[in-house]
């Protein structure tokens, strides 16, 4: 796990830039803090950041180039599969100096060409120069777990792993006004965008082939997710031993590391399933966990103890108060490059930090719900599409939820907002119902915030994209677990999680989203993921023998924040007289100054709603612009 930056000249004005790899490496150094390397030439500079993990040894420092000199790689990731790699290499003939996988992949190149990224297992961003063809490859892993922001004009292309490293290169900075628009709905921005007009996000799945002989660039997909024509014809008891067979396999691979490791036990399905494949494979397995002290609506961290008790490890509790919150917000909002209000950015941030000093790598549950239909909005869309006497209740009474008090800050007045969501929805065909789910706030709303009111065309096609998997009139369940990895999974968790832990210098892992076991879920037919009575339906009873029972029987929670207290006490004066202010916000010109102000007045009053979570998603923003802007 590591940064990487780079540079690209097209033209004689472009070659000014290949003099700011430097600086533009070294805002990634607590990505990569063990080492930091340039290589340039007359056309391209590579700047890498080391994290060091496989092969600690300088002899595995990057740039990493083979021994002709031909060949330069920049690499942030792992290889998990290198082995298997290196000795189809070895029987070809080719000679290691190396322990690690670098070495494994720039050789795999070497011999496959851009054919060996259908041959990884992993996770990576990379960017490989062959000197003498003037020919720069770009590649970006199979799911999207590493990150690769990029910015390109006439005169040059210039790359990072994170976007403050591109600002190193005097980019310019004017806002995305679509970007902006999913932003205030979606409380991230959706990839392959991002908040500046000029910078995206390389694809997962994709690379990017350039030659600055011939002049030519074109990008490539090498990797999407299966859509099969009919589901696997395993049974259920069949399907939840491949299953098995398959979580060992990704989770082995991902225990392979020459640091110490460890596993985020949240107490969940996902992260106790971890936990007990990997303490199978190590008699010192470290969990961590995290819980708070003043609001037991938001604590797990019990159930996180009797998985941890169950498998024998050495596990560690950081309970936080609001205090503790208050203390790391502004170093969260400092780190992001874009606008993100994800909540549990904070506590997962702190977990980061916390882990770090016992471990450098570490096992996280990510993506186990949107592979295999985890989340409460999956039990909502499924049970959507089963109609009945429930739902005809709930649809028809539309006019009254709204007016029962709604929050996130107790199980009563979440229960309400939820109850009040999923009527807004079963009056929608699905496609519209699933952008309403996955989001904060619905178009009008949204339009309401801002000075400037209305929806660029860009704005639609966008969503048109972000939503292709959906048929108009049908009602396919999976349309959902497919969008979900496509969008919120790459745009929000996996972002959630680089930026959260490269802050901290820690490689998380994530075995849930081994591409063959990825491959395998899209086979599964809907009704082993979820019923009436289960989200995760197989994975829950594919380790039923073996996880305590307590597990089944409790209510799903968000990795959240109790954003109203905190709000309503130690961030109060903030919000009222500086991110929110009356002068600020009309000398921004941005947003509308009577909307936000009866923003602020719903967030103190009795029936919050929705407004916490705007309010954070306003400033986030504020934070972000007053920083960049």
């Amino acid at each position: 796990m590591c940064g990487i930056t780079g540079v690209i000249a097209f033209t004689e004005k472009g070659k000014a830039s290949l003099s700011k790899v430097e600086a533009a490496l070294a805002t990634l150094r607590r990505r990569g803090p063990d080492h930091q390397g340039v290589f340039r030439t007359t056309d391209v500079a590579l700047g890498h950041a080391r994290l060091s993990i496989l092969d600690t040894s300088a002899a595995s420092n990057q740039p990493f180039s083979d021994t002709s000199k031909r060949y330069t790689l920049i690499f942030n990731g792992e290889i998990y599969n290198f082995q298997v790699i290196r000795q189809a290499l070895l029987e070809k003939g080719y000679r290691f100096e190396t322990t690690g996988d670098t070495e494994v992949l720039l050789k795999g190149f070497i011999e496959w060409d851009v054919a060996v990224l259908k041959r990884l297992n992993g996770f990576f961003s990379f960017a490989i120069y062959d000197q003498f063809a003037r020919r720069l490859v770009l590649a970006r892993d199979r799911i999207g777990i590493k990150p690769f922001v990029f910015y390109r004009d006439a005169d040059r292309l210039v790359f990072a792993s994170e976007m403050k490293a591109l600002w190193a290169y005097a980019i310019p900075k004017k806002i995305d006004q679509a970007s902006l628009r999913h932003y205030f709905q979606l409380s991230y921005i959706p990839s392959p965008w991002s908040i500046f007009e000029d910078v995206q996000k390389l694809a997962p799945g994709h690379y990017w082939d350039i030659s600055l002989e011939s002049g030519q660039q074109s990008q490539h997909c090498y990797y999407q997710i299966p859509r099969p024509s009919s589901p696997t014809p395993l049974g259920y008891e069949q399907a939840q031993e491949r299953l098995r067979q398959l979580m060992e396999q990704s989770v082995q691979k991902r225990m392979i590391a020459d640091v110490p490791l460890g596993v985020f036990l949240s107490g969940g399905i996902d992260s106790s399933v971890i936990t007990a494949i990997a303490s199978q494979h190590t008699s010192h397995l470290n969990t961590f966990s995290i819980g708070f002290k003043e609001e037991a609506h938001f604590d797990e961290t019990e159930y996180a103890l009797l998985v941890a008790r169950r498998f024998n490890t050495n596990h560690t509790v950081l309970s936080l108060t609001n205090e503790d919150l208050s203390a790391v917000v502004f170093d969260v909002l400092d780190y992001l490059d874009e606008p993100f209000a994800d909540t549990a950015m904070i506590p997962l941030y702190i977990l980061c930090q916390h882990t770090r000093k016992y471990v450098t790598v570490a096992l996280s549950g990510d993506g186990g719900d949107e592979l295999l239909a985890g989340y409460n909005k999956h039990a909502a869309a499924f049970r959507a599409g089963q109609g009945g006497l429930v739902n005809s209740v709930v649809k028809h009474g539309k006019g009254i939820w709204k007016y029962l008090p709604q929050s996130r800050a107790s199980r009563m007045t979440n229960i309400f907002r939820q109850v009040d969501r999923f009527s807004q929805g079963l009056q929608m065909p699905p496609k519209e119902r699933y952008w309403r789910w996955a989001s904060l706030q619905d178009e009008s709303s949204v339009n309401e915030l801002f000075v400037e009111s209305g929806f660029s065309a860009a704005y639609f096609e966008r969503q048109a994209e972000l939503l292709k998997h959906f048929s108009n009139e049908s009602e396919n369940f999976e349309d959902i677990l497919y969008t979900d990895m496509d969008m919120v999974l790459v745009g929000d968790m996996l972002y959630k999680t680089d930026m959260a832990s490269m802050a901290n210098s820690l490689e998380v892992r994530t075995p849930f989203l081994d591409h063959e076991l990825v491959n395998f879920a899209f086979q599964l037919p809907t009704n082993y993921k979820i019923d009436h009575r289960f989200k995760k339906k197989i994975l829950q009873d594919a380790y039923r023998s073996i996880l305590p029972a307590e597990l089944y029987q409790r209510p799903k929670h968000g990795f959240d924040v109790p954003l109203l207290k905190w709000f309503r006490n130690e961030l109060k004066q903030k919000i009222v007289t500086e991110w929110l202010s009356e002068d600020f916000i009309r000398q921004q010109g941005i947003f509308r100054w009577t909307r936000i102000e009866k923003l602020v007045q719903q967030v103190f009053s009795k029936n919050p709603g929705e407004s916490a979570a705007i309010i954070w998603m306003l400033i986030a923003f504020q934070y972000w612009w007053k920083k960049q802007m």
